[in-house]
């Protein structure tokens, strides 16, 4: 079975799709996919993470622009998926925008953030996304964002065979 069939996607599935490492891989697991459409991801927030020792020690709370970033992996995660693109060493997804961007709960440590990336469009590497955050059922955060796969040399990103 390959990647593209599969509906529920472990950490070392997602290492194989995102170029991001401990500290930064804040997508833990994705429940379902659905090409075209939609993914559906979680962030285990715990209280180790290491920005929490400088955001806030008298009461932490994940940065916001660590949120836009996970919910940003969980769309790179559709985008590779969708475009049946191959991770290479060099290949990365750059933000081009990030739109409406609205912060409802804060995201402390215990919650489970469960991201939704909903594809609105895409057109010639560049893919839009409306994306929200829940905990709890609540929703926490939602923002547009669009991005593009591409290569740091310069290079096209691989198809998967």
């Amino acid at each position: 079975m390959t990647l593209k069939d599969k509906k529920v996607l472990h950490i070392n599935d997602i290492r194989k799709l995102l170029p991001h490492r401990y500290p930064m891989l804040l997508v833990d697991r994705v429940l379902d996919w659905e090409a075209g459409k939609k993914i559906v991801a979680i962030k285990n927030v715990t209280a180790n993470e290491e920005f929490f020792n400088g955001h806030f020690p008298h009461h932490p709370v994940m940065p916001g622009v660590l949120i836009v970033e996970a919910l940003a992996q969980t769309a790179a995660i559709f985008a590779f998926m969708s475009a049946g693109a191959k991770l290479t060493d060099d290949a990365v997804v750059y933000f081009a925008t990030i739109d409406s961007a609205r912060f409802k709960r804060p995201i402390e440590p215990g919650d489970q953030l469960v991201m939704e990336a909903e594809l609105i469009r895409s057109s010639r590497g560049m893919w839009k996304f409306r994306t929200t955050g829940k905990v709890d059922g609540q929703v926490a955060v939602e923002a547009e964002l669009m991005c593009a796969i591409r290569s740091a040399s310069g290079s096209p990103v691989q198809r998967a065979e």
